[in-house]
């Protein structure tokens, strides 16, 4: 086996022993041995009595299971959203949100957050409802005479995102005070849910954006060579690219409904593998990603969680992460390497 190979190989690997690292952090401190016991039991049936209290395997497969799953479905989502449409896109410096997506499920949530508070899952059904709607905004705007160009859809992206913003603005102007707290802590980014509820919400979406993704990584391929040499190929340019833009606006619309913005991860993830593997082939990069997008969400939610006494927003950790080490890509490849 190549090293490339064998590289490849560790880095779809990855995820699994952080899985089980992430279930050692918490706030509530619980040995590192009786969590492995505690997950030996589970998946092996033991019918012996436990060594520990009851509680601790609530701690450990009701709250710290879901949540750290729900960073690794997550981290897929974006990085894998990113490096589709980094493809499609031709340009190092796209992801999902430039779509409108994140502005959209803002407002969507800050509705939910101010004006029906009392309802249950009116924050995820508004904020995914708004993502889309958003995207669907963008989409519309682009297409002229049956074609959406790409810098169309930057372009239309860019607006649509400054006016769902301004109307996100106007909705924090007119809240309470109580409320505007909730709203500006979701837009923050965060994984402190409770419960397998959320998880098992969004979980089939993401696996379903991400399936059509992963089965289409090769047309991506000959969709970043450009319109006119697709077409050439044999290739329903219109109809691919609305597929890729359709499917990674389901994963992170599903993702950001429940865990709010949380940035960098479809920027940083997707250069750092091509920079790891010296190639931009997707058919290699859209899985590694997802498996590296995995290990960032996680790893960075445990630091979330750890660092202080109390619990910070994970999309700060990201931002604090992924702005530097996207800078210092930059600076190291002089802005080449991902033509």
């Amino acid at each position: 086996m190549s090293k490339k190979k064998l590289l490849v190989s560790a880095l779809l690997l990855l995820p699994l022993p952080v899985l089980v690292a992430s279930l050692f952090v918490g706030i509530y401190s619980i040995d590192p041995l009786t969590v492995l016991g505690i997950l030996a039991k589970r998946l092996f049936g033991s019918s012996s009595t436990a060594p520990w209290p009851e509680v601790y395997e609530t701690i450990v497969f009701n709250i710290r299971m879901p949540r750290v799953l729900l960073a690794l479905v997550g981290g897929l989502a974006l990085s894998v959203s990113g490096a589709s449409l980094q493809g499609i896109f031709r340009n190092p410096l796209v992801d999902t949100y430039i779509l409108g997506v994140s502005a959209g499920a803002g407002l969507g949530a800050a509705l939910g957050i101010a004006y029906f508070p009392g309802v249950p899952g009116s924050v995820q059904a508004l904020s995914f409802a708004m993502g889309f709607a958003a995207f669907f905004t963008t989409y519309t705007v682009a297409k002229s005479k049956g074609e959406t160009p790409v810098i169309s859809l930057v372009l239309a992206g860019v607006i649509v995102t400054a006016l769902f913003s301004a109307l996100l603005s106007i909705i924090k102007f007119f809240t309470e005070s109580e409320k505007l707290a909730g709203v500006v802590y979701w837009m923050m980014g965060s994984l402190a849910v409770t419960g397998w509820g959320p998880l098992s919400q969004i979980a089939p979406l993401i696996l379903a954006g991400f399936v059509v993704v992963f089965l289409m990584r090769w047309r991506i391929n000959v969709l970043s060579m450009g319109d006119e040499e697709a077409r050439a190929l044999g290739v329903n340019v219109e109809r691919d690219r609305f597929v890729v833009l359709l499917a990674s606006t389901l994963m992170v619309s599903a993702f950001v409904s429940v865990a709010g913005i949380i940035g960098w991860i479809g920027l940083v993830v997707p250069h750092t593998v091509r920079m790891l593997l010296g190639t931009p082939d997707n058919r290699v990069v859209v899985p590694v990603s997802a498996s590296l997008g995995a290990v960032f969400l996680m790893v960075a939610d445990d630091l979330a969680r750890s660092v202080a006494s109390f619990e910070l927003p994970v999309g700060v950790i990201t931002t604090l992460v992924g702005a530097p080490f996207f800078l210092y890509l930059l600076k190291l490849r002089g802005g080449s390497a991902w033509k």
